[in-house]
């Protein structure tokens, strides 16, 4: 009864006219978002983390929430009128909604799409409704030695699962952790990596890295690829709606991507690309008009976008009981939280229980909101694709310039946001993925305080890490993210059939 007790205060809370103003801000700024190609929440959380200092936390969170999900469902847009997926969850979407739009029927698939996102939207929601306090419980039984364990396990199935190859993976942590190293040492009061810079002496602030990479870096790559890109976008050709046998062959794919995406968004490898791609994969595999697939199968359509907004809930679960970022958006909520001087963990639900609750509630209400928003004025998106991008660019360059700049009127700051810009424009240049970089600055001070904190609980004993079970099952996970990748080549390997041996015949008639 706790929880629905709790909800209800929540939903008090949620529906107030200035909490509801900020939901339908966010759901609305978000899906404007998600229909622009590469320009995805996390950019956008990014951008307005400065301008939101002096911002009710509460109110502040229900909007970066609503900018959440509202860029979940904008992604199948573009991915179904322009086979440009929005941010990399909407990849999926693409195989078969580009065709449904080719053959004449975008509209039912951008109607899929919607009313999938808000059926797994809602159900995954109310998971996160009753698990998150479960896990949150269990997490206060947490020790130093299992809290740095959880950050190592964070690190690795990031890495692994994040990008093409785990090499640049791990590079791109260790720019991160490098970023995070500098300033001061909390605990010795030594400086580190300040390079005799005493603006450096504070550290660089999370928002200043955020900024840099996802808006800077973002906009130097786009423009230095605009002249090699040429958008087509094809016209919704008939009515916003789907026919009886596309409902039948929708609702089990929105059930079965639901499932499928709201655990795979809770764990500490999460995100919604593996589940989005899991979920197509089932569809087809399950499908009875197969000769569809590759000409436009709805399924492939309901299923990957259904997934797609589980895992968004799905994401939340760790982050609100662990204090874990499972993906880039997610990090960037948890830089919100710190700017408030909050710590999502399982204290969170008792010390700022109003705000938790609300912000669940929050999630019904945008649920909601968007399905309202997304049918009747999906026209008015589209129109949205015509926005030049060079001006879309510069925009948000001067927007994340100003925006650093307010801070702490630092001309340092700013200088710092562009190098970091420079180096996240080379590493999208060269496929280094940027989740790993910012997850390592945030989580850094978290692993070595729990790191140092352990060693002084055990005097110096590393085996602590190892001796309890907890911290123990931990890191053998991590290990596990990591081989996780090459299971598959593994097995394709065991599946070969032995290459017949021949016989090499030489010159002089003896064999080999």
């Amino acid at each position: 009864m706790d929880v629905f007790t709790n909800l209800l205060h929540g939903f008090a809370s949620a529906l107030t006219p200035q909490y509801l103003l900020l939901a339908a801000l966010g759901v609305t700024l978000g899906t404007a978002i998600g229909v622009l190609p590469g320009i995805g929440p996390a950019l956008t959380v990014a951008l307005l983390l400065p301008l939101t200092y002096n911002f009710d936390p509460t109110g502040a969170l229900i909007m970066f929430a609503g900018i959440y999900y509202g860029g979940m469902y904008g992604g199948s847009t573009t991915s179904i009128l322009l086979n440009t997926p929005g941010e990399s969850a909407s990849v999926a979407t693409t195989f078969e909604g580009f065709a449904m739009a080719k053959s004449g029927r975008g509209g039912a698939a951008l109607a899929t799409s919607a009313i999938g996102s808000f059926v797994a939207g809602t159900i995954s929601t109310l998971l996160l409704t009753f698990v998150a306090p479960i896990i949150a419980k269990i997490a206060l039984l947490f020790q130093p030695a299992d809290y740095f364990s959880l950050t190592v396990l964070a690190f690795m199935s990031v890495t692994a699962l994040v990008g093409k190859s785990f090499l640049r993976g791990m590079t791109s942590l260790f720019i991160g952790l490098f970023i995070g190293l500098i300033g001061i040492d909390v605990l010795t009061g030594q400086p580190r990596l300040t390079f005799g810079m005493p603006e450096l002496l504070d550290g660089i602030d999370v928002v200043v890295v955020a900024v840099g990479l996802f808006a800077v870096g973002e906009a130097l790559y786009v423009a230095s690829q605009i002249r090699n890109t040429k958008d087509e976008i094809l016209p919704v050709k008939k009515g916003i709606w789907m026919t009886k046998e596309e409902w039948k062959r929708s609702w089990p794919a929105w059930l079965r991507g639901t499932l499928i995406g709201f655990p795979f968004g809770a764990l500490p490898a999460g995100g919604a690309e593996i589940p989005t791609f899991l979920s197509y994969t089932t569809e087809k595999r399950l499908s009875k008009n197969k000769e569809e697939w590759g000409h436009g199968a709805i399924e492939g359509v309901a299923g990957p976008e259904a997934a797609n907004n589980a895992a968004f809930s799905g994401v939340l679960v760790p982050l609100l009981t662990l204090g874990l970022p499972t993906s880039a958006t997610a990090a960037i909520l948890l830089v919100a939280f710190q700017i408030y001087n909050l710590q999502p963990g399982p204290l969170l639900f008792q010390k700022s229980p109003d705000l938790v609750w609300a912000l669940i509630a929050s999630l019904y209400i945008g649920n909601v909101m968007l399905l309202i928003l997304n049918l009747p004025l999906i026209r008015i998106w589209i129109k949205i694709l015509e926005i030049p991008r060079t001006l879309l660019y510069a925009g948000i360059l001067v927007f994340g310039t100003l925006g650093v700049y307010s801070m702490s009127n630092s001309f340092v700051d700013v200088m710092i946001m562009y190098a970091i810009g420079v180096l996240g424009f080379f590493m999208r240049r060269y496929g280094f993925p940027v989740g790993p970089t910012i997850l390592g600055v945030i989580l850094l001070p978290m692993a070595e305080a729990q790191f140092r904190r352990a060693l002084s609980i055990s005097q110096g004993d590393l085996s602590v890490f190892v001796t309890r079970p907890l911290s123990l099952g931990l890191l053998l996970m991590a290990v596990g993210a990591v081989l996780l990748p090459y299971v598959p080549v593994l097995i394709a390997r065991l599946r070969r059939k032995p290459v017949e041996s021949r016989r090499i015949v030489f010159g002089d008639g003896q064999e080999d």
